[in-house]
């Protein structure tokens, strides 16, 4: 089996449970692959018997990789995502963050994941991604998020206008300080603390969330993944920003810009029977009674 391994530099409180983790995939005497900056971030705590290959970029990960773990947050998988694109590499997300909604499995349970991977205990939970379509060459060939894409004011300027069309339907005249287009699996990032609601994750949707909108009766839209969105975006300053998940372009205003849903979907293995509820209710506290 090849696997391979991506994450950052990390708090040092986890290095002994990493290394722990890395120890146990060397037993099972795979073939391991690790991108290049968390190899150099280890390499100073451990030795390894036999170099692992050393990835830096998408285009030097195989395709027969049969795993690529994401160590670390939310963050962290979001950025494995721009690793393996459309190769359909499955993902584990184990987490050394903090919230976790993606990287469900602790770095405590390392062991007993890696154990039911090797058992084949597991099943693969499919998430669509969102796409910016046009400006085609605004993100290159990474114009796809996992969680969101949106549309901020830059800095404090003021805010914007955005105009929405949901199939060239008219939907709204949005005056904010941005707008967020999201699957359902970033309805629980920062379409959730703009007020989005929770949506679950097979649920073939986008949300349109605003940012601090100046009309207050306006609120996030449900609509269906197969439509196409186009935005119209004007302000009293010139530049705004276009977000994908973590990464960001300035754009010129008055633009025009097309969302749609991509063509290919990421694989996140999923270790006991999928229960988004039970996520939510754990990652959120819900239920628990903090005066007692």
């Amino acid at each position: 089996m090849k696997i391979a391994l991506f994450g950052y530099q990390f708090n040092s409180v986890y290095l002994k449970k990493v290394l722990n983790l890395i120890d146990i995939l060397c037993k099972k005497n795979i073939e391991l692959i690790m991108y290049q900056k968390l190899y150099f971030f280890l390499q100073p705590h451990i030795k390894f018997k036999k170099k692992p290959s050393l990835f830096s970029k998408h285009d030097k990960v195989d395709y027969d990789t049969d795993i690529m773990i994401s160590l670390g947050g939310d963050g962290t998988l979001l950025d494995t995502v721009t690793i393996i694109r459309d190769s359909g590499i499955p993902i584990l997300g184990i987490n050394i963050g903090k919230l976790g909604f993606l990287s469900s499995v602790s770095i405590d349970d390392a062991e007993d994941a890696i154990n039911s991977i090797f058992d084949k205990d597991f099943e693969l939970d499919k998430r669509s991604l969102v796409k910016l379509e046009e400006p085609a060459n605004l993100f290159g060939d990474l114009n796809y998020a996992l969680n969101e894409f949106s549309v901020i004011k830059r800095d404090t300027s003021t805010m914007i206008t955005i105009s929405a069309y949901v199939n060239d339907l008219f939907l709204n005249t949005y005056w904010a300080d941005g707008l967020i287009v999201t699957t359902p699996t970033g309805s629980t990032g920062y379409s959730l603390s703009c007020g989005g609601p929770i949506v679950s994750p097979e649920s073939n949707n986008f949300i349109i969330t605003p940012i601090a909108t100046h009309n207050l009766t306006v609120r996030p839209v449900v609509i269906p993944d197969n439509c196409r969105i186009k935005l119209i975006v004007e302000g009293q300053h010139q530049d705004f920003l276009c977000v994908l998940d973590s990464r960001s372009r300035a754009l010129h205003s008055p633009a025009e810009l097309i969302i749609s849903k991509l063509d290919f979907h990421i694989n996140l293995i999923c270790l006991e029977k999928k229960d988004f509820f039970k996520t939510i209710r754990n990652k959120l506290a819900w239920g628990i009674d903090k005066r007692n």
